[in-house]
Order: C-alpha cells, then sequence, then structure tokens
C-alpha cells in the first residue's frame, strides 16, 4: 500500500459538451492508482476521492451504519449519487449529468485540493461560499501553522 496522496491548490477547467473535465496532472500524479469516486456530500460542491482515501471512508460508513441503524437513509442518500470514474487517455473525468446538475456545474469547474480529497466547484458558488469567512481563519491557523 503506497502513501496516502495530497490535493493542493484549485485549478480551473472547461467542462466539455459530453459532460468531461481535465483532472489537473498534479491530481493525476497525487492519485497512483487513478480511480476515483465522486458523489455530492456537501452541496452544492461534488467530492471526489482516489480509491485509497475512499477505503477509509467506506470503513467510516460501515462503522457509522453498524452503530446506528438510523443513519441506514442517509448513507443510502449519500451512496446513491456516487459513481466510479477513471480518467481517459486524455485526462478527463466524466461527470453524470444528474451531478452536474446537484452542483450547478455549466462551462467553467473549479477544483480545489482538500488534502485528501478534490472538490469540484461552480466557480462563482465556490467564491460565495468562502467570501466573508475570513474571521475563521483566525481561530484555526494558530491550531495548525504554528
Amino acid at each position: 500500500m503506497g502513501r496516502m496522496p495530497t490535493f493542493l491548490g484549485q485549478y480551473t477547467y472547461t467542462l466539455d459538451e459530453k459532460g468531461r473535465v481535465s483532472l489537473p496532472a498534479p491530481f493525476r500524479r497525487e492519485a497512483e492508482e487513478q480511480r476515483f469516486v465522486l458523489l455530492q456530500v456537501h452541496p452544492p460542491a461534488l467530492a471526489l476521492y482516489p480509491e485509497s482515501a475512499w477505503r477509509e471512508v467506506e470503513d467510516r460508513l460501515r462503522g457509522v451504519l453498524r452503530n446506528d441503524p438510523d443513519a441506514r437513509y442517509w448513507v443510502l442518500r449519500v451512496m446513491s449519487s456516487a459513481v466510479e470514474v477513471v480518467p481517459d487517455s486524455q485526462g478527463r473525468i466524466l461527470i453524470p449529468s444528474r451531478l452536474q446538475d446537484c452542483a450547478h456545474l455549466s462551462g467553467q469547474v473549479l477544483m480545489v485540493g482538500v488534502i485528501d480529497k478534490v472538490e469540484l466547484w461552480n466557480p462563482s458558488e465556490f467564491e460565495g461560499a468562502v467570501e466573508g469567512k475570513e474571521g475563521d481563519f483566525a481561530r484555526y491557523a494558530p491550531q495548525i501553522f504554528r
């Protein structure tokens, strides 16, 4: 088993007419196995997990189901949106139309590296989501950047 990938930075790519978008080369390099799971966990963004990180998510989902039977329907909802994606020879992944609709994607797609996963955003919705949240930086930065 290799090391856990780390995704950093942000990249904007165009969604083509077939619903494909290029995965940034640094993200492809980080995910050696080249298999990903794409789903919506935190609307409006999509989450793209490399296979190695997804295995840990599956373990946590199994634990939630074991410990809380009421979580079944929440897990069903989350998992029903999940698809496996593999980049094609040009490094593009296909975003199914239902997930494009869920994330309001058309034209440009902003991909943001979030440590163990990549989030896919409509660029204007990303700006709206993070704008005005700078106060949180002072709360969390001292815990992380010493």
